[in-house]
């Protein structure tokens, strides 16, 4: 797949372009795509870095890394990908220049959206208008009660299993292992420290069963309330895993949530409820 953000390193050629943020890369996205890649014609996806609702200055707690939106676009059918940078130029851009200089422009014949997809200045942009400059449209039914937004507030609660069936697949937390407290292996389970992007949804706080690594992990996202800590620590500890992790990526898919965080009397209490922790993981089914 080739994956990139100049709109000249894209061969001209008949394609059928998925366009959309696609944050998450959900059930819905991925039956967007899928009709791309169902179309004869080389699917291709546009989407848009950073976020748009960023862009106007809202916060947007984002569902999938960059990086991630880019593996499941390939995974869902994508053979190429064109990254266009959101900035307040492209958003004043007319739509029909946009279509001229991002679709047209790469050999888009069909274009492939949700219904509520709009573009261009004013959000003027629609399917009808793409047909109108001559674009075969196709317009994918949203898939019922199925959004980025529903995935978010999934999270809050700590659902992860309803984000999954959302998602079509777990919940995957996406970052870089760093040096922590190294705490857990002074308990007999030690763990990697995960740094999350800021701008990336983190489930509620407590205990979660999952897996990275093709190992089962459980895995503690909050701030250590038994120690007193004040700043959120995401930590799993993958089952029966020997090895180094620092300043690796990390993809940790969640299955379920089996607590919330807990002060304990003493630390042997923690240890024992660790212990817990670590059989209901080994014992979690995955969703989706």
């Amino acid at each position: 797949m080739t994956v990139t953000r100049d709109v000249t390193a894209l061969e001209r050629q008949p394609r059928a372009i998925a366009i959309g943020t696609f944050d998450g890369v959900h059930r819905g996205h991925q039956a967007v795509v899928a009709a791309a890649a169902a179309s004869g014609l080389v699917a291709t996806a546009v989407t848009f870095d950073p976020h748009p609702r960023v862009v106007l200055g809202n916060r947007v707690e984002l569902v999938t890394t960059l990086e991630r939106r880019l593996e499941l676009l390939s995974r869902a059918g994508a053979e190429d990908v064109l990254v266009v940078e959101f900035t307040p130029e492209l958003m004043r851009l007319e739509p029909e220049e946009f279509a001229e200089r991002y679709l047209r422009a790469i050999g888009g014949e069909a274009v492939v959206a949700g219904e509520d997809f709009r573009f261009g200045s004013r959000r003027r942009g629609d399917l009808a208008l793409l047909e109108r400059l001559g674009f075969g449209v196709l317009e994918v039914p949203e898939v019922a009660d199925v959004s980025s937004s529903a995935i978010r507030a999934a999270l809050a609660e700590g659902d992860v299993v309803a984000a999954a069936a959302l998602l079509g697949r777990p919940y995957e937390l996406d970052g870089t292992v760093v040096t922590g407290d190294q705490r857990g292996g002074t308990l007999g389970y030690p763990t990697a420290n995960l740094a999350l992007d800021a701008e990336l949804a983190c489930p509620r706080h407590g205990i979660y069963a999952g897996e990275a690594l093709d190992h089962r992990a459980a895995v503690s996202i909050g701030t250590n309330p038994h120690y007193g800590g004040t700043e959120r620590r995401i930590e799993p500890h993958l089952l029966d895993f020997e090895g180094d992790l620092y300043g690796r990526r990390l993809v940790v898919e969640l299955w379920e949530r089996l607590r919330d965080e807990a002060v304990f009397d003493s630390e042997q209490d923690l240890i024992e409820q660790i212990g817990r922790d670590v059989e209901q993981a080994r014992a979690a089914a995955r969703p989706a």
